[in-house]
């Protein structure tokens, strides 16, 4: 059973500027983020998914980024795909809103990146 849906569109050329801060990168994404983008080619295209993807759960889990915090998430990509990973604090506030299993989906295209995250019933 669905427990949420959220999706989120970032604009890359709006990224890149404020990727341009290294206090914003380090604010707002992981170690192992930062480290993702900065070996691509365009950098900015995945820091753009990556944020993408945070308001993507942000508005599926009803939280809100303020509810939610920035650094309570944050994308790994793997063989098979992006996955979406949270602190233990974030899964404990998912659970209590009776969401377990969260999908993530990401996509770029020109100058904007999308997620689209589905938050699957624990129960």
């Amino acid at each position: 059973m669905i427990a949420g849906i959220g999706t989120d569109l970032c604009r890359v050329s709006r990224m890149k500027r404020a990727a341009g801060s290294d206090y914003f990168v380090r604010r707002v994404f992981s170690n192992e983020e930062i480290n993702y983008a900065r070996a691509q080619g365009e950098p900015a295209r995945h820091f753009a998914s990556a944020f993408a993807a945070k308001e993507a759960l942000a508005k599926a889990s009803g939280l809100g980024m303020f509810g939610m915090g920035l650094c309570e998430s944050w994308v790994r990509r793997t063989e098979t795909g992006p996955v979406m990973l949270m602190s233990d604090s974030l899964r404990e506030k998912l659970k209590g809103r009776g969401a377990g299993r969260c999908w993530l989906s990401l996509t770029h295209e020109g100058d904007y990146a999308l997620a689209f995250v589905v938050l699957e019933s624990s129960e």
